[in-house]
């Protein structure tokens, strides 16, 4: 299982960001994919998932602000990010796990290597 994320970068308060994500190495559709960040200092978070069946969810600190997809195979996820905070400033990871997603973060087994994603105010 491989995953590679994309798309970080550094942007003003109140700015966007699309972050993408391509995996392989398994059969995509009944397997959980989610981001998770993790700035330094703070616990890892989760800010948005798409489980294996489907369902969508997302952190209460993102909600109304970011948008998670995926193609229909899932072989590549995103994350849309608008109305950036300076308190999104943080290394994104994409993770995956086979079918349902865990309740915990630590729980996933598998992750890319991160992208940083930096707002200022």
């Amino acid at each position: 299982v491989q995953l590679a994320e994309s798309g970080g970068g550094s942007v003003q308060a109140g700015g966007s960001l699309r972050l993408s994500c391509t995996a392989s190495g398994f059969a995509h559709s009944r397997w959980c994919l989610a981001w998770i960040r993790q700035s330094p200092g703070k616990e890892r978070e989760e800010v948005a998932r798409i489980d294996g069946d489907g369902s969508i969810g997302y952190g209460d600190s993102v909600k109304g602000r970011f948008t998670v997809s995926a193609d229909n195979d899932k072989k590549t996820l995103y994350l849309q990010m608008n109305n950036l905070k300076p308190e999104d400033t943080a290394m994104y990871y994409c993770v995956s796990e086979y079918g349902t997603c865990p309740s915990w973060v630590d729980e996933y087994d598998y992750w890319g290597q991160g992208t940083q994603v930096t707002v200022s105010s």
